[in-house]
């Protein structure tokens, strides 16, 4: 290191630019300093990068200097960073570098086709006026703003008046079993308070009464005192018509890691107590654009994200969900104006959750039939 001499710290003309790449592809990491006299260190993750033979290759050409890997696979994805150094100081920048998977699930982005599809679907049963979806999960996890998107979507105006809560505070503006129709179609929400720790929250017995249709419409949720049959607003002889006909478990990607094993617990709870009474089960992950930047900048890209596929095996693992029956949903949130790209991606969740309601409803609906 005798060739250093004292001088000016070193500083970049130039810095790393982020990449967003694909399988098999060749790339470099670029920089420019205004001194050829200076340490060159790289590191991947915070740690320093141990350059593989054939794989990674440092470049000095002067000023400039580059990392250039070689055909990329997703264990290249992540934060790269160079630190300059000379007896004087250090400077450093960095780039993330994101890999597009190969297209692992396919979605339809015209939404013209599916909202026609949806507005002219009709329910197996004549007994059943409409299909009956109950939302629930942590606080905050967007349920409200998915009946907001939705109700956005087939009435084609920006809806905000199911309030959402806030991640400040971590409580839920939804206090009683609150129904949303949607438009002029045969579809219903129900939206619950948001589980949480302790006592606090939506209780899970709650939840699995409203899925038999014993808790009416605007019922107010009392913390830890579930509803029961001296309640005089249980629904003792709750209908097909009554029942929730398909549970969606709600879950924000950014903050899947953040749950507590008593939530954990509440959510299998609720999930095997659906699973006895036959219910179907769909999971939608939001703030998908909060866990992947390729996604945020093109959510067309949402099933090439590593990130994202990530975020859905640790969902599966952790609700014990299949993979197929998972959905990685966008919500409107700072956006005023109506997204063809964000909307077809909840269609494509909302149309598998019609489904799954109405094959339970002519499942039970038959059941009723031969017992009579």
């Amino acid at each position: 290191m005798n060739w250093l001499k004292l001088g000016s710290k070193p500083v970049f003309v130039t810095v790393l630019a982020d990449k967003q790449v694909k399988i098999g592809e060749n790339f470099s990491l670029k920089c420019q300093t205004n001194t050829e006299r200076i340490t060159v260190t790289w590191k991947k993750k915070d740690q320093t990068l141990c350059c593989v033979e054939g794989k990674h290759e440092t470049v000095k050409d002067g000023k400039s200097f580059s990392l250039k890997i070689t055909n990329a696979d997703p264990g290249d994805e992540g934060n790269y960073t160079v630190t300059i150094q000379n007896s004087s100081g250090s400077a450093s920048c960095s780039a993330m570098v994101t890999v597009e998977l190969s297209e692992w699930r396919t979605v339809q982005w015209k939404q013209e086709p599916m909202t026609k599809k949806l507005k002219n679907f009709g329910i197996c049963s004549r007994d059943v006026k409409e299909l009956r979806f109950l939302l629930y999960g942590p606080v905050g996890a967007g349920k409200s703003s998915i009946t907001n998107t939705i109700k956005t979507i087939f009435e084609e105006h920006q809806y905000i008046n199911c309030l959402a809560a806030s991640a400040s505070t971590g409580k839920s503006f939804t206090k009683k079993l609150e129904k949303y129709s949607v438009g002029n179609v045969p579809f219903t929400f129900f939206d619950v308070m948001g589980l949480e720790k302790g006592s606090e929250g939506v209780h899970p017995h709650d939840i699995i009464s409203a899925l038999k249709g014993h808790v009416p419409n605007n019922y107010e949720f009392k913390e830890n005192v579930p509803i029961d049959k001296d309640n005089r607003s249980y629904i003792v002889n709750p209908t097909l018509n009554d029942q929730i006909h398909c549970l969606v478990s709600v879950i924000a990607a950014d903050k899947i890691i953040l749950m507590t094993d008593e939530v954990i617990q509440k959510m299998r709870t609720i999930r095997a107590e659906a699973s006895i009474l036959g219910i179907p089960q769909v999971v939608l992950m939001t703030r998908v654009d909060e866990v992947c930047p390729m996604t945020k900048q093109d959510v067309t890209k949402i099933y090439q994200s590593r990130k994202i596929k990530e975020k859905m095996t640790m969902c599966s693992n952790i609700l014990g969900v299949p993979m197929n029956c998972i959905f990685p949903v966008k919500n409107y949130h700072e956006e005023t104006k109506p997204n063809e790209q964000l909307n077809c991606l909840m269609l494509e969740a909302f149309t598998q959750i019609v489904h799954s309601a109405d094959d339970f409803v002519k499942k039970n609906s038959n059941q009723q039939k031969t017992v009579e």
